[in-house]
């Protein structure tokens, strides 16, 4: 009796008797390959898939202390990596708050991105300006802009009206902006922050400080 093993149906004779691989087979090969590839290059950094706000240079330095009441001159240098198509305003800021510590939140040039861009939202929400500097901005992916701003900001008082102290921060985000028309006055801007996880942005941000106030 001969016997005929079911998995001789896999295989093909080729040119002198030469085993063919299936088709098939060549397929699973390279989803292989390409699977193990990936692997070894891994994912692309959110740096690179989200568009990025970088600072480039500031007359201000970080932990500075910034004068109560005194009229401060500030100068950003910053580009733009787009990463989409987005439309609305880059916003240069000085900001004071009492309700976010300045040692709750990480904002350095090397601090990791995507937890300062949800420490720049939280700032955003709980602080107030003390002066600041737009540009009507549009960009497209692969699109790097260089932006540079000047303003002037008056520096806080150390405390709040309870006692808590001040943190002061130097931002600069992407926004949404509204032009308000004033009777009798100059128009005004009102920029709506873009929230960093829904328009896929990294703000950037330093840590200043008050001064003659107390530190930890």
């Amino acid at each position: 009796m001969r016997t005929t093993r079911w998995w001789r149906n896999e295989r093909t004779e080729g040119p002198a008797g030469i085993p063919a691989v299936r088709p098939w087979r060549r397929l699973l090969v390279l989803a292989l390959g390409s699977t193990l590839l990936a692997g070894c290059l891994g994912a692309p950094e959110i740096e690179d898939r989200w568009t990025r706000v970088d600072l480039l240079s500031s007359n201000l330095a970080a932990r500075q202390p910034i004068a109560p009441g005194a009229v401060t001159p500030v100068t950003m240098s910053t580009t733009i990596t787009y990463r989409s198509i987005l439309t609305g305003f880059a916003v240069a800021e000085l900001r004071a708050s009492s309700a976010t510590p300045a040692g709750s939140v990480a904002l350095a040039t090397d601090a990791p991105r995507e937890q300062m861009a949800l420490d720049i939202d939280r700032i955003l929400a709980t602080s107030v300006s003390l002066g600041r500097a737009t540009r009507a901005v549009t960009g497209w992916d692969h699109l790097i802009q260089h932006l540079d701003f000047t303003f002037n900001a008056v520096g806080p008082a150390a405390t709040d009206s309870t006692g808590a102290p001040v943190s002061v921060f130097l931002l600069c985000y992407m926004g949404d902006g509204d032009r308000v028309e004033r009777q009798g006055m100059a128009d005004t801007l009102i920029v709506t922050p873009f929230v960093s996880t829904a328009y896929r942005i990294l703000p950037v941000g330093l840590e200043l400080a008050v001064a003659g106030a107390g530190g930890p």
